[in-house]
């Protein structure tokens, strides 16, 4: 593509690369000049104006974002995303329900270095979408892109980016009590998951309260309903071999993880029991602001099951917002052992 002034009698059939406001009227950027065009800039007195030439197998920037579009959600309705029509070189990327954003990172990447004019955007990987919310835009920064330059984008990132719908939709919760544990503070933990699960389009369909025990919480364990096993213990869990992640191997499934690089939240663990995931909550699922459990249950619900690379990744951008209410505070006035919790 060739850019820059030219004199009129040169830009008949060239793109307006600025807006022009004329005694009588306003000619738009992008417009592709035609003889009315240029006689309305010649009476107005305009000698040159700037434009954009198309060369061969260049490809116009509407054309090219639809393409582009195309390649990266080749198929919409698997992929639970709906494209927009192409405007000003844009096409939106729209989620078309409810679900959880996933991005292949490494062909978002190459997309975007392959040239500075052809560019994608995304919300963050993991983002939880709701229906029509926009998650991503194609964007041709250029009038036009060299026909090569848009296949080598479109190739390197095919099918980079979709919508995981919600496929577990119910789960258990077995809920360990301490002493003298109140039931209102139990029911406020309780509301908590089920306001989770709920956001993302699941019920808590079972639950259990019992002793903080191994051979309780196992014994719940075995028989608590739903797809997703809950554990959240009135103690916290302080090492793979504590009472709730011990009770998990008594009842006969595995735990794969202990600990997490998010806080709040690091004190999670999660297994598997009868052929479902298991997760160990940690003590701040008992409030509903965010933390590293989130992250781990909504994977889980939308059918991605995080291994421990998975969640070792999650330590970039792992420290979530401080809590006034937080026993221990990250900033605290020395160490306070028994606060832990």
């Amino acid at each position: 593509m060739r850019f820059g002034p030219v004199p009129l009698a040169e830009a008949e059939g060239a793109i307006l690369a600025h807006s022009v406001r004329l005694d009588a009227r306003r000619i738009a950027k992008g417009t592709l000049l035609g003889p009315d065009d240029i006689a309305a800039l010649e009476e107005d007195g305009q000698a040159e104006v700037v434009v954009a030439r198309l060369e061969p197998g260049d490809v116009p920037e509407n054309e090219a974002a639809e393409r582009l579009a195309a390649a990266l959600v080749p198929a919409p309705e698997a992929a639970c995303l709906r494209r927009a029509a192409p405007q000003a070189g844009r096409v939106n990327l729209h989620a078309a329900g409810l679900g959880l954003l996933q991005v292949d990172v490494d062909r978002v990447h190459a997309l975007n270095r392959l040239d500075p004019a052809v560019t994608f955007a995304t919300l963050a990987p993991f983002s939880v979408v709701q229906p029509d919310m926009l998650v991503g835009t194609v964007k041709i920064i250029t009038y036009a892109v060299a026909g090569e330059t848009l296949a080598r984008a479109a190739a390197v990132a095919a099918g980079a980016v979709r919508v995981r719908e919600p496929q577990l939709k119910s789960a258990g919760l077995v809920l360990s009590l301490v002493g003298d544990d109140s039931d209102r503070l139990a029911d406020k933990a309780v509301r908590a998951v089920a306001d989770r699960l709920a956001a993302l389009g699941a019920a808590l369909t079972d639950q259990r309260r019992v002793p903080h025990e191994t051979d309780a919480i196992a014994e719940a364990l075995g028989s608590i309903g739903g797809e997703i096993a809950l554990v959240l213990t009135g103690a916290a869990t302080c090492d793979p071999h504590d009472t709730a992640p011990e009770a998990v191997r008594r009842a006969g499934g595995t735990v794969t993880r202990f600990g997490m690089p998010v806080d709040p939240g690091n004190l999670l663990f999660y297994g598997r029991l009868t052929g479902r995931p298991v997760i160990g909550l940690p003590g701040c699922a008992r409030s509903p602001a965010l933390n590293g459990a989130d992250w781990v249950l909504e994977r889980i619900v939308c059918g991605i099951e995080p291994d421990g690379d998975d969640i070792a990744a999650m330590g970039v951008g792992g420290l979530l917002k401080e809590s006034p209410a937080r026993p221990q505070p990250r900033e605290g006035r020395g160490p306070q052992l028994s606060a832990r919790r």
